[in-house]
């Protein structure tokens, strides 16, 4: 995972959309580690101590590691990886990684008077501030929609972005109204956890022992169980994710075809290409010039 936040300016016409984003990021916290960091924004910073008080909902997804969270209407509580924390614009809280673990997390900060009806309706609440959802790569893959459509803030990318957090909301609710009628299956949550390190473990240098092991499975159960749930080799699993990466990477022209095949910790230039052709059809030299031709 990379370190990345980024807090953006709204027009009239933005707001009026109905819903608009203020902010998206997502943060790697190791052990020990000063929380938040002193690099930190100062209208977005706080301490333990002081708690602080946002003029936005954010939603923050920890995908790893657990913490303590509390706010002026939801008692201090343990969070556990796989938690959504629910920020409320006016309401004092709190929160920080355990010094043991630290987290990772993703988040979204955002307004408007959509968001106000869901309030209403009772879709959301104060009181239900922490959101047991479990580990999701769909959630994964929304915050990182999120954040790569923040990163060039295109004409127009407002409304798809709202829409985009509308569907995680969505998909938010759908996952915690399912938790309250059943458990989590533990092969389920296995592989999810999995999906969760291939992704945010994509520009390292990653093995599935290293996963299995990090997973507390043998390697051999892991590899059987992951092709029997998801229907694809963890391996080529992970080569799929780091293809559609290089996509996204390819559409950036001052980024070099080496340098992408480096980032992605590819063991050549040669066999980054030779798997990217027989994977989509084109090498990345004509990849990259369809994706010039359709802008």
């Amino acid at each position: 995972m990379i370190n990345y936040y980024k807090y953006l300016p709204t027009s009239d016409e933005d707001e009026s959309w109905g819903l608009h984003v203020l902010s998206a990021g997502c943060n790697r916290i190791p052990e020990n580690e000063i929380y938040p960091s002193l690099q930190h924004p100062a209208h977005h910073y706080f301490t333990w101590t002081k708690g602080r008080i946002l003029d936005e909902f954010q939603v923050i997804y920890i995908a790893r590691g657990e913490g303590i969270f509390e706010s002026a209407t939801c008692r201090k509580n343990i969070i556990k990886e796989g938690t959504v924390l629910l920020l409320f614009p006016g309401e004092w809280h709190r929160f920080k990684p355990n010094e043991k673990t630290g987290w990772d997390e993703y988040w979204v900060g955002f307004k408007g008077p959509i968001m106000d009806n869901l309030i209403q309706q009772e879709f959301f609440n104060r009181r239900k501030a922490t959101l047991r959802v479990g580990i999701h790569d769909s959630i994964i893959n929304l915050m990182l929609e999120i954040i790569e459509k923040t990163k060039n803030e295109k004409t127009g990318y407002q409304p798809m972005v709202a829409g985009i957090v509308m569907h995680l909301l969505g998909q938010i609710h759908t996952l915690v109204r399912q938790n309250n009628y059943k458990s989590e299956d533990i092969t389920e949550s296995i592989i999810n956890k999995a999906r969760i390190i291939f992704r945010t473990h994509i520009d390292q240098v990653i093995t599935i022992e290293n996963v299995a092991e990090e997973l507390n499975v043998s390697y051999a159960w892991f590899r059987k169980a992951f092709k029997a749930y998801s229907g694809i080799a963890p391996h080529q699993y992970l080569l799929q994710l780091k293809i559609e990466k290089a996509k996204i990477l390819l559409a950036d022209p001052a980024m070099q075809v080496k340098e992408i095949a480096f980032n992605l910790n590819f063991k050549s230039t040669f066999y980054f290409s030779k798997l990217f052709k027989e994977k989509t059809g084109s090498s990345p030299a004509e990849f990259r010039k369809k994706m010039e031709r359709k802008n």
